[in-house]
């Protein structure tokens, strides 16, 4: 529907979360635990083999997205009954106003724009106040899953800027694409996909094999976001008084030195538009020849994603017709 991109953005930053129990993502979580806890118990069972992790892994996937699509289809159906009624004439039924404003009510949990923004943020004010023991606390409770404790201000500063750039693609491109694609169920099945990844996608015994369906599927999906993003950023690069030029150079150049197929392509153009080095100690070295990362530079990068947010939100819905 045109212009539920919009309110969900707008409910997004002038709302933040929903409450726990009222969040779509947290009851995804609650799933993908229960299953998680699952296969611990299996895994300890003799006989169990990584074939048998994989297939319980992907059994779980499956049934998480189907639900979840099946009630945001359900949802949507309701929305659609309500607006083809008020079209015939039923006074008492929501204005096309009103069924915009649902619609993107009901989007918004997809969507993490202003907390994305908030996390990085208290990294950087961290950072500022030479407390580097908060600073990778809050980088660690915020934004990354890896040990933070051995890294240094400059180090910190890199991951924040990193997963500002890479959530680009996974928190705001993908479920707007989605969305734009297939509704609220596509919009809620890809967020599921993505919580799933988060949760289950890791290379450690216990969830290699369990997590693989979760993080093979995530990367599909983000084939395609990912590699908008990094224009999208490119664009938003003067935001930051940077190159968009010298964005998508260093975006296209680097996008494949990073093990994952699409993280590289957000982070690169971001390393790119300011000018800095993105390194992940033995995994990638993202524009090698800039300088150190910043607290400064997250406060850039924090602009260059709010303005490719509404970049993606006007690229939707100026593809949706009129009518719609």
């Amino acid at each position: 529907m045109r212009g539920a991109a919009t309110a969900a953005l707008l409910a997004d930053l002038g709302f933040g979360e929903p409450p726990d129990q009222l969040h779509p993502t947290v009851w995804m979580g609650r799933w993908l635990g229960r299953i998680r806890a699952s296969q611990k118990s299996r895994s300890m069972m003799p006989g169990h083999s990584s074939r048998q992790a994989f297939w319980h892994g992907a059994a779980g996937l499956a049934g998480g997205v189907a639900l979840t699509t099946a009630i945001a289809g359900a949802v949507a159906a309701i929305i659609a009954q309500l607006g083809n009624a008020s079209t015939a004439g039923a006074s008492t039924l929501p204005s096309t106003l009103g069924r915009i404003s649902v619609e993107g009510v009901l989007l918004k949990p997809a969507l993490a724009v202003r907390s994305l923004l908030r996390a990085a943020d208290v990294v950087r004010v961290a950072l500022e106040r030479h407390d580097l023991d908060q600073a990778r606390h809050l980088l660690s409770w915020h934004l990354v899953s890896r040990n933070t404790d051995a890294l240094s201000a400059d180090e910190v500063a890199g991951a924040a800027i990193a997963s500002l750039a890479e959530n680009l693609s996974d928190s705001v491109v993908g479920p707007l694409m989605a969305y734009r694609l297939g509704g609220l169920p596509a919009a809620y099945a890809y967020r599921f996909v993505n919580t799933a990844d988060a949760m289950l996608g890791y290379r450690t015994p216990e969830l290699e094999w369990f997590g693989k369906s979760a993080a093979r599927s995530d990367d599909v999906l983000n084939l395609l976001p990912a590699r908008v993003s990094a224009p999208l950023l490119a664009l938003a690069a003067p935001c930051a008084m940077a190159s968009p030029w010298k964005a998508l150079r260093c975006g296209i150049r680097d996008a494949s030195r990073t093990p994952s197929p699409n993280g590289g392509w957000p982070m690169a153009t971001m390393a790119g538009a300011l000018g800095i080095r993105l390194e992940k100690r033995g995994l990638y070295v993202l524009n090698a020849e800039g300088r150190a990362p910043t607290a400064h530079d997250i406060t850039r990068a924090r602009r260059m994603v709010f303005a490719a947010s509404l970049a993606a939100v006007m690229c939707v819905e100026l593809s949706i017709p009129v009518s719609a």
